[in-house]
């Protein structure tokens, strides 16, 4: 029911990978193994069409430290962890729990439990230090109507969110959908008020769908053709006050702002991030759950569709980028690939190709060093990088030559930024760039991030000044470091901050989590004086295509704002 989210194309293109896991030998745990076995890879799957091509056993999950004592001794539950996974065709085409803000719309419930309702091993029953008598269950039959319900439901353009129902039962799933939006609901369930803990915490099968008003009967009378008429029920509706209002037809059950649900929902988290993490930074994204927030948003001064470099590739000219790595870097695939895209033949060239000298820096006009994990993340590592030039007398008068010629541009991303900055002494006007430091979250910062293009010499940002639109951050010491204030007010009053963090308010980003680093002024990018080079912590080369977002604007069909970047350098060189 999770993977239902995605275009999965059939059924039968779904494979599962199945981890066994029993202590052998003890108290009837075989029999219960062989059970589950039978049940699932004898009956329910090959029901579906679904197979288990691979998997694994662990069959020893009991230990001993004093024999004959059963207190010193621990035995797993038999268990099954199963994978899911398929081919995608579209994954722009992929569901989301993101609401649409429509007001004409309903949440319907598909409850394959069909009203029964068992919570036995459900999350409430653990909360109450119980197991319950009954546990959820599922036919295989339900589940293929699931299957052609949904399937039918996408091609006709009806869903506009889903979410399958799994721990934490019909609230919680309902709840997720909220705090995704930052909307509010009205929900209506029609039990009696005994029953309403099971409806609501209930982990039977099922999924929760938002459809258009206009087109609920019809997915009503598909889904009744298709056998599961009484599974089908509305609800939910959205409220425009941001709360969230739980009814039975007797009397109210919760009526609360969705902001001071998801900090209850989140207080956990905050508790172990302040303990782990820089407290500061766990109480601002803490604080933010119930701040007023316009959500991600793009502006762009030019034309995202507009391939400014179609006239330079028509020549037939494909001139030589760099895509340069070393051992822990992880992006060279998506650079090489934004690059050729904008005209160039990219090379994948190692440090080791450059340190034996089989590989030379004189043919090419770009050098782009990627990101990922240089020297695992430790040790500096972009800055550990950049030692094993500057202390290579031979590669480094080759990078000084390369980065000497007035013919030559140079993208640092992410390890390469870290990498470049500590070359400074090498490159020409760079007087002013910073170190990057360790982020003042004290954690590697994974999310999608909204910047502001700035003004500024940059030869690959030019024509984007002004612009604001999100780029991924994938970085554990992005923080820009500046050796003193003086520096960094001498890089803004020469206009080369090229790129910084902005809030949703599109504000300059001095809060975590829309300033993830810490950096001052939320600068994250920069150019030298005559803006062939420029470093960044953002990673454009992830996101060029509009499908590797996880949220664009609808008009992004196909490039993102961010292709602009690799076209600009086809354009420079002419």
């Amino acid at each position: 029911t999770n993977l239902l989210a995605a275009p999965i194309a059939s059924l039968q293109d779904i494979k599962l990978s199945a981890n066994w896991m029993c202590a052998a030998g003890y108290e009837g745990d075989d029999a219960v193994l062989y059970d589950t076995v039978e049940a699932v890879g004898l009956n329910f799957c090959p029901a579906l069409g679904v197979t288990i091509p691979v998997g694994k056993d662990s069959m020893s999950m009991r230990t001993v430290w004093e024999e004959g004592a059963e207190d010193r001794a621990v035995t797993a539950p038999v268990s099954l962890i199963v994978s899911a996974f398929a081919p995608c065709g579209d994954a722009r085409q992929t569901l989301t729990p993101v609401l649409s803000p429509r007001q004409d719309t309903v949440l319907l419930l598909i409850d394959l439990g069909r009203g029964r309702d068992r919570i036995g091993g459900s999350v409430l029953a653990q909360v109450w230090q119980q197991m319950g008598q009954l546990a959820p269950d599922v036919e295989a039959e339900d589940v293929l109507a699931l299957v052609s319900l949904i399937t039918k439901a996408r091609q006709e353009g009806w869903l506009l969110a889903y979410h399958d129902r799994s721990d934490g039962g019909l609230l919680v799933t309902l709840l997720e959908m909220a705090f995704a939006s930052r909307c509010g609901l009205q929900v209506d369930l029609d039990v009696t008020p005994e029953q309403a803990n099971a409806r609501l915490f209930s982990e039977e099968v099922g999924v929760v769908i938002q459809v258009a008003n206009e087109h609920a009967a019809e997915l009503m009378s598909l889904a009744t053709s298709l056998g599961l008429g009484d599974a089908v029920s509305p609800v939910a509706t959205l409220r425009q006050d941001e709360r969230i209002v739980v009814n039975t037809p007797q009397f109210e059950l919760i009526d609360s702002r969705r902001g001071a649900l998801q900090s209850l929902w989140s207080e956990t988290s905050h508790a172990i991030a302040r303990a782990r993490d820089n407290a500061d930074c766990a109480d601002e994204e803490f604080a933010a759950i119930q701040a007023a927030d316009a959500g991600l948003s793009a502006a762009l001064t030019f034309d995202c569709d507009d391939d400014i470099a179609a006239p330079f590739i028509a020549t037939g000219s494909r001139p030589k980028v760099a895509i340069l790595r070393e051992q822990g870097v992880n992006g060279q695939m998506e650079m090489a690939a934004a690059f050729d895209r904008a005209g160039f033949t990219a090379v994948d060239v190692h440090m080791s190709d450059l340190m034996s000298g089989h590989q030379t820096l004189a043919d090419f006009h770009g050098l782009a060093a990627c990101g990922g994990f240089s020297y695992g993340d430790v040790l500096g590592a972009g800055e550990g990088w950049a030692k094993s030039i500057l202390f290579n007398e031979a590669v480094r008068a080759r990078f000084a030559a390369f980065f000497a010629r007035t013919d030559t541009f140079s993208l640092g991303v992410c390890n390469g930024c870290q990498m470049l900055s500590a070359l400074q002494e090498i490159i020409p006007g760079t007087d002013h760039w910073p170190r990057f430091a360790r982020n003042r979250s004290e954690q590697y910062e994974a999310r999608l991030a909204l910047v502001k293009v700035e003004a500024s010499p940059s030869v690959l940002l030019s024509g984007m000044a002004g612009s604001h639109l999100p780029i991924v951050v994938a970085h554990g010491e992005g923080r820009a470091s500046f050796a003193t204030e003086q520096h960094r007010q001498s890089a803004e009053s020469a206009g080369l901050v090229a790129m910084r963090f902005i809030d949703h308010e599109l504000n300059t980003a001095s809060r975590y989590p829309a300033n993830p680093n810490g950096s001052p002024d939320g600068i994250t990018g920069l150019c030298n004086t005559d803006g062939r080079v420029t470093i960044m912590m953002p990673h454009p080369e992830r996101v060029f295509r509009a499908a590797q977002l996880s949220w664009c604007p609808t008009e992004w069909q196909t490039d993102s704002g961010w292709m602009r970047l690799f076209r600009n350098a086809r354009v420079w060189l002419g």
